[in-house]
């Protein structure tokens, strides 16, 4: 498959998705994925964990794989260079909080109650269970400037504009660094813009269509084993210095 953005020379960081991409179908992380990420972190490698999740989340969940606690939360919102330093937000919270009340209005007049998720910890983007028609969700906050994102695991709202790969370029700016050093990995329709600004983007075999459309290579295996595919597929374009 042809690469859209020609390769890196080298590459310095790994940038990857976490939910059906380093766990497995059961949302549990697969223990090879972990092992493949400590093995970059072991080799120097810049190591950017991109989520749909609260930055305390991503905070953990960087100490518990043993990275250097950079990350990219709540869809793009917001990112963190690191564990000595406050995470940043790009974006304003108040038309998704907005948006969220005309939501819960809307499904409390039918008898049905929103499940928010970990809505006191996120700065920008809101998120909830997926017990509730998405298509419904967007007509109800279509006068509002929000975006509705469904990740397959959450319905998120959000401010216009802000995707993962703009908290992924505002990242690597602030490192010092270029989106193109990075191998990207993801598998939901979220992750398209991170394979499109890396140097190498690589889809797990569980992706929608447009993500692998808008990857240079597509795994053959699912979730973890299939990030796990990848590293191992792309780990000696790290090793050249």
């Amino acid at each position: 498959m042809t690469a859209k953005n020609p390769p890196a020379p080298r590459l310095r960081g790994l940038v990857t998705d976490v939910d059906g991409t380093i766990t497995d179908p059961h949302r549990r992380i697969h223990t090879g994925a972990i092992e493949a990420i400590r093995a970059l972190v072991d080799h120097g490698v810049e190591v950017v964990l991109a989520s749909g999740n609260t930055a305390c989340f991503m905070d953990a969940l960087c100490r518990m794989l043993g990275t250097r606690g950079i990350f990219i939360a709540e869809n793009g919102a917001v990112y963190r260079t690191g564990y000595s330093v406050s995470p940043v937000a790009i974006a304003d919270g108040a038309s998704p909080r907005d948006a969220l009340d005309a939501v819960v209005r809307h499904f409390r007049e039918r008898g049905l109650e929103i499940e928010h998720y970990s809505l006191p910890y996120r700065f920008v983007d809101v998120a909830f269970a997926r017990t509730v028609p998405v298509d419904e969700v967007r007509e109800v906050v279509r006068r509002f400037p929000v975006e509705v994102l469904d990740t397959g695991f959450a319905i998120h709202l959000q401010p216009l504009g802000v995707t993962k790969g703009l908290g992924f370029s505002a990242l690597a700016r602030d490192t010092g660094m270029d989106t193109r050093e990075f191998l990207a990995v993801g598998d939901a329709e979220n992750d398209v813009e991170l394979l499109e600004r890396a140097g190498v983007g690589a889809a797990v075999g569980n992706a929608g269509p447009e993500v692998a459309r808008a990857a240079e290579w597509v795994s053959e295996k699912k979730y973890g084993d299939g990030f796990v595919e990848a590293i191992t597929r792309y780990f000696p374009y790290f090793l050249e210095r």
